[in-house]
């Protein structure tokens, strides 16, 4: 789980320091706020866990060199230099620090000629072994076949959360002993609302199946494959309440019918009460009404919501418990925006 986040010239954020709730998180802001970039930034700074799982010796050489890959994997920045993920004009080092749940922490900076990040403070982070996952915006289910072999030998325009979420997508199922109940339900109430469910054979191969007949996963509507995506890796432990680190999740409701969201949120929700910690960014009203209108504080429930928007300093942030707290709120003003202009319609006012 982590706790907090903070970003100094790097990419668009002159200064950045957000504190994450254990349970659930939404970012919204317009684009070019940085909201994917936070995602990935944080994502990437979990990169320590797989590493010290592996090899719990790891040198620091070891760990610098393999969160500069991770970052410059996840972030493709031009001619592949760590150095141009380096805010312009800034004059000051970058920063990125993470500290997780146990109080282990990772620090990290660089310069715009740097070759590698230089690791600043690691205090315990060898500790932190929960492995978050993250869902990139696009689903894979259509293009999983091939697609781990053909990335590691070309240099394809997909950054390395593709390639993540493939590899976890193609793991074995767990035992199902091993399965938390809540997955079990949520795998059952997906397979309930596409009316069959997603079949993974190895190597990339997936069908689906219903009662009756096998289809081509690419037959299915792209937001059942996303669905099939959040079951799977539920199915295969990779997302496992109480026992993986965060779940971050770009875009959920991309291509994502509307009446599909409440589910979602329904299983969101009962993930992160039963200790998966969520962190997703957002540019629906939907989504965020229904966060609104399920959320349970008799359950114990929290949404902690952080708005990015362009400041006179630069990329700026804020934090509230309820997103109608928020000093800013694009998705909010857009949705009054439209309803003002219906109610104009309605009674018949010039230039409505």
């Amino acid at each position: 789980m982590i706790e907090r986040l903070e970003l100094k010239n790097f990419t668009v954020f002159t200064g950045l320091a957000l504190d994450f709730s254990p349970k659930i998180n939404v970012i919204i802001g317009e684009n070019g706020t940085g909201k994917t970039q936070l995602l990935k930034a944080a994502y990437g700074l979990c990169a320590g866990a797989p590493l010290f799982k592996n090899k719990p010796d790891t040198s620091g050489d070891e760990l610098e060199a393999t969160l500069t890959a991770k970052l410059l994997r996840l972030f493709m920045p031009l001619d592949d230099k760590l150095g141009k993920m380096h805010r312009q004009g800034a004059t000051d080092q970058a920063y990125l620090s993470a500290r997780f749940a146990q109080g282990q922490k990772i620090s990290a900076t660089f310069f715009n000629n740097s070759k590698a990040l230089a690791i600043q403070d690691r205090a315990n982070y060898e500790q932190y072994l929960a492995e978050a996952v993250f869902i990139p915006t696009k689903e894979v289910l259509s293009f999983m076949k091939g697609f781990n072999s053909l990335y590691e030998k070309y240099g394809l325009s997909f950054d390395q959360a593709y390639q993540d979420i493939c590899l976890l997508l193609d793991l074995p199922e767990v035992r199902p002993e091993i399965l938390h109940e809540k997955s079990k339900w949520a795998m059952a109430e997906i397979e309930g609302i596409c009316d069959g469910r997603f079949v993974f054979y190895g190597g990339g191969k997936v069908t689906f199946k219903t009662e009756n007949a096998e289809y081509s996963a690419n037959s299915m509507a792209e937001g059942f494959r996303k669905a099939g995506m959040l079951s799977r890796l539920l199915e295969t432990g990779a997302i496992q309440p109480g026992v993986s680190g965060p779940l971050f999740w770009d875009e959920p409701e991309s291509n994502l019918n509307p009446k599909l969201m409440k589910l979602l949120v329904q299983i969101l929700l009962e993930l992160s009460r039963n200790g998966q910690q969520i962190i997703l960014a957002t540019h629906d009203y939907v989504l965020l009404k229904w966060f609104d209108l399920l959320m349970d504080k008799g359950k114990d429930d929290h949404v902690r919501y952080h708005v990015l928007f362009k400041g006179s300093d630069g990329i700026e942030s804020d934090s509230a418990d309820s997103y109608q707290e928020l000093n800013v709120n694009s998705i909010v003003e857009t949705f009054g925006d439209l309803y003002d202009k219906e109610v104009e319609r309605a009674l018949g006012r010039p230039g409505a």
